[in-house]
């Protein structure tokens, strides 16, 4: 399971959630907006962000980090981030580290450098959150994340009778409807999302009157806004148009078109980054990159691909950080255009860059 994309998509669509998992009152949601930031000097960025909307309050702002792998590093990256961040932007309230964990055994704490920062750490492990959260649906779709495949169809048909029981408004309802299917879609790839409404039997509600028009209605342009955002990240993952599309329950003619766009943004920066910053590649980088490129198809898509995993190699951080920094202004630009046009007849753009001219980048 992609948990990241899953869980940042969680807390844009339903806030209150995040707030439910910290023990905190979930009407703080109001005075809360999720961004993220960008730390400009070294191209880090803090995905996930709770940052009170009032200037000068004395509420926190949280960091919030998805761990589901070990990793040694973690901590140092955070508070790495944390602290530029604090002396680029110097925030007028103080700070929360979150950090969500599906067992406490993937942690690597790190308590000889961070034991005395700790004490603004709040670690949250989804597998330890006792019966007292089994009232909260909320906690209860999140928890569903890591419940194992053969009970999980079970657990998501009793939180789908949940949601329509205890949930009144007919938009929310859908929305927590379709994440509960997205979960369950990420945890059962085997099957399709057809197959899904089937075993949920959702195939008869989706088709009555107040679930159409609430699906015609719900999707507000914030909350397109913020499945358009995520779609990057997807594809870097390396799911396909068709996984997003139902991941995010987007039409697929606006995923492929939203694809390409950013497809043409990834290549473009780093033949930028090729052109003008040529000194963070070594000869055997270059020969390296010249290697995996001419096998590839002439399809944007797929050099936009390699290209990123080329970048998260061992080794490549330093063009990785420069390439993300180039693509921050670009992507964001990218989804303010898919916004102005009409996305249910959004056309697949015509491709601009091509193979030849990424190699004669990479040979200059």
């Amino acid at each position: 399971m992609k948990t990241d994309t899953l869980f940042y998509s969680l807390f844009k669509q339903f806030p209150s959630i995040f707030f439910e998992l910290i023990n905190q009152s979930t009407e703080q949601a109001t005075t809360y907006q999720f961004t993220s930031r960008e730390i400009k000097q070294l191209a880090f960025r803090l995905d996930g962000l709770f940052f009170p909307k009032t200037e000068n309050s004395q509420n926190p702002f949280y960091v919030v980090e998805v761990q589901f792998q070990p990793d040694e590093d973690l901590y140092y990256r955070i508070f790495a981030e944390l602290f530029l961040y604090l002396r680029q932007d110097k925030p007028a309230c103080p700070w929360r580290v979150v950090v969500i964990y599906p067992t406490r055994r993937i942690e690597r704490e790190q308590p000889l450098q961070f034991r005395e920062l700790f004490t603004r750490v709040q670690r949250i492990y989804l597998d330890e959150l006792g019966d007292d959260a089994s009232d909260s649906l909320g906690v209860n779709i999140v928890k569903l994340v890591i419940e194992n495949q053969q009970t999980a169809p079970e657990r998501a048909r009793t939180l789908i009778e949940q949601a329509q029981a205890q949930i009144t408004d007919q938009t929310t309802q859908r929305n927590l409807i379709n994440l509960i299917e997205t979960i369950i879609v990420y945890k059962l790839p085997q099957k399709s999302r057809e197959e899904i409404e089937a075993m949920f039997g959702l195939s008869e509600l989706k088709q009555t009157k107040v679930y159409q028009e609430a699906k015609q209605e719900g999707l507000d342009e914030g909350q397109l806004k913020a499945k358009l955002e995520t779609i990057p990240r997807m594809m870097q993952l390396g799911l396909n148009v068709e996984m997003i599309a139902e991941g995010l329950d987007l039409p697929l003619e606006v995923v492929k078109a939203a694809a390409q766009s950013f497809s043409q943004q990834n290549v473009a920066a780093f033949i930028e980054l090729l052109t003008h910053q040529r000194e963070l590649f070594s000869a055997q980088d270059l020969a390296d990159l010249a290697d995996l490129i001419k096998p590839l198809p002439d399809k944007i898509e797929n050099l936009s691909y390699a290209i990123a995993q080329w970048c998260k190699q061992d080794g490549h951080s330093a063009q990785l950080q420069a390439w993300r920094h180039l693509l921050s202004d670009l992507l964001a630009a990218t989804v303010e255009q898919l916004l102005a046009r009409n996305l249910e007849s959004l056309d697949t753009p015509s491709a601009v860059l091509n193979k030849a001219m990424l190699q004669q980048a990479i040979e200059q």
